[in-house]
């Protein structure tokens, strides 16, 4: 699967996400071009502050691997990674990070930090930014919309 069909998989757990009233952020994890994991936000339904649809698919990607090191994983997210996530993905070693909106109040992959690009650190991943953007970034619009 290329980067767009994998996003709309990222995309379809980020409605189910909202449609369970979390904020509409989806996330898979592919390995050697096999989907590993898909799991959207569930904050709010787990009480769980780390509970980001990042730190959760990487979590269910390491336990399908059996390795907590995901160096030939892509992450593929819809909403830009905020710092706790780009540290998640730092600290399994992903390989590579797609996401779709940028996120410019909180995101650690280019827009505010670039945690994924600092080669003061030990890891680096390579970063795609702006994969079906529109669509992502609408997602969270339309949430957003009915809450205000």
């Amino acid at each position: 699967m290329d980067d767009d069909a994998l996003m709309g998989l990222a995309l379809d757990e980020a409605r189910a996400a909202g449609a369970a009233g979390e904020v509409p952020v989806g996330a898979v994890v592919v390995v050697d071009g096999a989907v590993v994991a898909r799991r959207g936000n569930e904050r709010e339904r787990s009480g769980d502050p780390t509970a980001h649809a990042e730190v959760l698919a990487l979590r269910d990607a390491a336990a399908a691997v059996g390795d907590r090191r995901l160096r030939q994983a892509t992450l593929v997210v819809t909403l830009e990674p905020c710092p706790m996530c780009a540290g998640a993905a730092w600290a399994a070693q992903v390989g590579r990070i797609v996401f779709g909106a940028d996120d410019p109040r909180a995101g650690a992959t280019g827009s505010l930090y670039n945690v994924a690009v600092d080669v003061r650190l030990n890891h680096t991943s390579a970063v795609t930014a702006g994969v079906r953007a529109p669509e992502c970034a609408a997602e969270l619009t339309a949430f957003f919309a009915t809450r205000r």
